[in-house]
């Protein structure tokens, strides 16, 4: 890490002293007139960017001086990374990991990394891997737990899923705390989603009430995304990349037909950020539909109107969905999966028997070919960005057990890797702001509008 020392309007790096006239950029003189995207995007739908919105080059509050009072007062997380003193004793110690939920590229990697963490830096060779999820730190399911050590976890990383199974859904909390005081367990991982880590909150009150010593910390797995003060979530990266493959071969199917439709159905249960993302990365796609924004099909302003004008124009149209879109559009049950979650309807079958079904009505046939690689894309090995990400994220979150912090996971926000409260990363979703710059893009690109109305 770069040491820096502030004063005033002066910041001391190791490259430097830096000061406000550094940092200043030339411009050709005062802006007068209105910008046009105002008008493309819609007044209200666009952020435009302030002279006052800056990024601190020092964003640490140790940076802002000796005012004790104001940095008391300012909302910040504490910095992840190892500690000159420790909590627990290493030769005491044995470590429990779990890995729960849906799969995500990325999860034998952290797995990897925390007994890589535990066992290099730590000198702790004492590690179970509880197996499918909750079930396995229960004697109901009777799950014999996996010997963790650099032997057995050597190439897991190659593979995609988890050597360790998984399974959705939340245990008895006393149970699986007697579970753990049998298996003498005094630090436990739990590598999973929003609904993993309220089952480890519930795990860790339990402990609390019975006034054990035995650390929660999660590591946060999303592929959506979705997880509030996490900048980014493993395996996200490898996602939106084998995405950005599947609207490629849509793409190319669409081109090759008259009246050609690909049309791409990639997760996203409640945020669309793998849909924008993958379709800004290949480029040249006619229409992203997510969750976040309206979507209606018909009328003039609809998406059947505007798939019309773009047929009409280029002859091949390419349009990518995100799965929790447009559900009010499909009839269903209410039924919940085993996390609780509401089963979702197949948006991507929907929207290809409606836009079938218009164009017919049309008497102008399309050639519509439905690609759903959601399977595929979970189950891949990660990416080496996503390996290397996940890394840093296991040997963190070992820096914050063997520290003895609690009920917290190991989150990035503005680039740094820090310690997030567990209530505060699931007191809501993290989601695309249909006012904000990532969505700003996508209509830049796709040059659709705002919200199909």
């Amino acid at each position: 890490m770069t040491a820096t020392r502030t004063t005033g309007d002066h910041v001391a790096t190791a490259k430097g002293e830096l000061t406000v006239h550094d940092v200043r950029i030339k411009d050709l003189g005062r802006c007068t007139h209105p910008s046009p995207v105002a008008d493309l995007l819609g007044q209200h739908a666009m952020h435009f960017v302030g002279e006052a919105d800056k990024v601190l080059i020092d964003d640490r509050l140790s940076s802002l001086g000796t005012n004790r009072r104001l940095i008391a007062e300012m909302p910040a997380f504490e910095l992840a990374g190892p500690r000159n003193r420790i909590f627990y004793k290493p030769e005491t110690v044995r470590a429990g990991i779990v890995t729960c939920g849906g799969l995500c590229p990325g999860l034998n990697n952290v797995l990897r990394g925390i007994v890589c963490e535990l066992q290099n830096g730590y000198g702790i060779t004492d590690v179970l891997g509880f197996r499918y999820g909750y079930e396995g730190m229960t004697r109901t399911f009777n799950h014999t737990p996996m010997v963790l050590n650099m032997g057995t976890v050597a190439d897991v990383h190659k593979l995609g899923g988890t050597v360790l199974g998984t399974s959705r859904g939340m245990q008895d909390p006393a149970e699986m705390v007697d579970y753990l005081v049998a298996e003498r367990i005094n630090l436990m991982f739990v590598i999973g989603g929003d609904g993993s880590m309220r089952g480890a909150m519930s795990l860790s009150a339990e402990i609390e009430k019975r006034g054990l010593s035995i650390g929660v910390i999660g590591v946060p797995k999303t592929i959506d995304n979705d997880i509030e003060f996490i900048d980014r979530s493993f395996g996200f990266e490898t996602a939106f990349a084998a995405g950005v493959e599947a609207i490629n071969s849509a793409q190319t199917e669409a081109r090759g037909m008259r009246n050609g439709i690909g049309l791409v159905k990639l997760m996203g249960r409640h945020s669309g950020f793998i849909a924008c993302t993958a379709a800004l990365a290949t480029a040249n796609v006619t229409a992203v539909l997510i969750p976040e924004v309206p979507l209606h099909t018909d009328g003039e302003h609809g998406l059947f109107a505007f798939l019309e004008k773009r047929l009409a124009k280029h002859g091949h149209a390419t349009v990518v969905v995100a799965e929790g879109a447009g559900q009010h559009l499909c009839v269903g049950t209410k039924e919940r999966d085993a996390s609780g979650n509401l089963k979702l309807q197949d948006i991507g079958s929907v929207l290809k028997e409606s836009i079938t079904k218009h164009f017919d009505g049309l008497k102008n046939p399309v050639n519509l070919k439905y690609i759903d690689p959601s399977y595929h894309i979970r189950s891949v090995p990660a990416s080496p960005s996503d390996a290397v990400y996940c890394w840093h994220m296991a040997r963190n979150a070992v820096h914050a057990a063997m520290a003895g912090n609690t009920e917290m996971l190991i989150g990035r926000w503005h680039g740094r890797f820090v310690h997030v409260p567990m209530p505060l990363a699931t007191r809501n979703r993290k989601r695309v702001d249909p006012t904000g710059d990532l969505w700003n893009s996508v209509i830049e690109a796709t040059g659709q509008p705002v919200a199909f109305t």
